[in-house]
């Protein structure tokens, strides 16, 4: 038999006083939002009243001070505030559904009366308190009657308006936490799958994206005159890399070692380019090489040092690729000497691949991974990942 458990009951000791002092917090501040919004609408109906005694709007009605029109409007109103959370719970207990909705509208019907009565009780002795009189004369009683008849319209209104809002609120929460479980379940049982998919082709589009293949193609094009031997160089690894990054397209991870293969190929095209302004120090710790790491996850950095670190320098630059362990993890490190980033500037904009390298990590990795972005000591730009050291011989940690 399926059981219900309460979530405050199922958490743990050392949690319950902070869960009954949330929900302590939560009725305090329903009950502030109440009172506030019965504050200001007293207030502006009580304004409204005295301006339209001033001028003549109520030729019928004998100019008052404005205090009096408020406590008249607070005896009036502040009950119905009260009494509007018992009209919502009892639009919780008795339900208006499709199969009973005769006999819950005619019982709604009935508590709208009591409701009426309730108010006309609570109000008519603070009239009394407010302006004094003998409360046990026939007059009050007879007044306090008129009251509860004359009240009915309107208690009707109010009743039926408190307990559509409620609903109306209800149905929507109900709605938006459907759609947010649904969304929840399709992107479970999908997200691998898509993220997959979206890695591919963005990482291929990132390294692949016409300004790249532009500035290849115009390379080979400027060496076919100077240097053929260079020019089919570089047509040589471009085709390796292309070989290279489409054998793997269909893995989420690769090793470390498989990784650097690739990023070697994008290195010496780039080098071909820059010639002797680029300048590559790699230091990897060789047990790092077996480790785990997402497919194409050094290409879109380095490219980024390359863009904005080696090529506004003049002379030449320097990029520092280093994979180390440290208490379980892989780090990975990339470092350019170039400008770095502006002084002050605490974020700046994250193209494609910094954009899906971040989101492929928070995808595979949840909170256990790390990738930070800023000034290097000393100059340039220093790129930080950190994620679990997992290897073929230890199984994957669940995210």
């Amino acid at each position: 038999m399926a059981r219900t458990i309460n979530p405050a009951s199922a958490a743990p000791l050392s949690e319950r006083p902070l869960t009954v002092a949330l929900v302590s917090h939560r009725r305090w501040v329903k009950w502030a939002l109440i009172l506030g919004a019965t504050t200001l609408f007293i207030l502006l109906n009580s304004t409204i009243i005295y301006i339209g005694q001033r001028s003549g709007l109520f030729p019928n009605q004998a100019p008052n001070p404005w205090y009096r029109l408020f406590l008249e409007q607070a005896i009036v109103w502040y009950p119905t505030a009260l009494l509007a959370p018992a009209i919502l719970w009892c639009g919780r207990r008795f339900r208006l559904e499709r199969a009973n909705w005769p006999w819950m509208l005619l019982l709604h019907l009935g508590l709208t009366l009591v409701y009426d009565v309730a108010q006309t009780l609570i109000a008519m002795p603070l009239f009394m308190l407010v302006w004094p009189n003998e409360p046990m004369t026939v007059s009050f009683f007879q007044v306090t009657l008129q009251r509860i008849v004359g009240r009915i319209p309107s208690c009707l209104i109010i009743y039926w308006l408190i307990l559509g809002t409620g609903y109306a609120f209800e149905y929507y929460r109900r709605y938006r936490e459907e759609q947010r479980q649904a969304a929840q379940l399709v992107l479970r049982a999908s997200q691998l799958e898509a993220r997959l998919v979206q890695a591919q082709l963005q990482t291929l589009r990132m390294q692949l994206q016409p300004h790249f293949l532009f500035n290849t193609l115009h390379a080979v094009s400027a060496l076919m005159e100077d240097d053929i031997k260079a020019a089919r160089r570089m047509i040589a690894r471009l085709s390796e890399l292309l070989r290279l990054t489409l054998e793997q397209s269909g893995q989420q991870e690769v090793t470390l070692q498989q990784e650097l293969e690739v990023l070697e190929r994008y290195l010496e095209i780039e080098q071909i380019r820059f010639q002797d302004r680029l300048q590559v120090e790699m230091k990897i710790d060789p047990e790092t090489l077996r480790a785990h790491v997402p497919h194409l996850i050094l290409q879109p950095l380095v490219e980024n040092a390359i863009r904005h670190g080696i090529a506004p320098l003049s002379s030449a630059g320097r990029i520092e690729i280093k994979a180390t362990r440290q208490d379980g993890m892989l780090e990975l490190f990339v470092r350019d000497d170039g400008p770095g980033l502006p002084d002050g500037e605490a974020a700046f904009k994250e193209g494609i691949g910094l954009a899906n390298t971040r989101a492929r990590l928070e995808q595979l990795y949840g909170l256990k991974h790390r990738l930070e972005i800023g000034n290097a000591p000393g100059g340039g730009l220093l790129v930080t990942i950190s994620l679990p050291f997992q290897s073929a011989s230890s199984p994957p940690e669940p995210v």
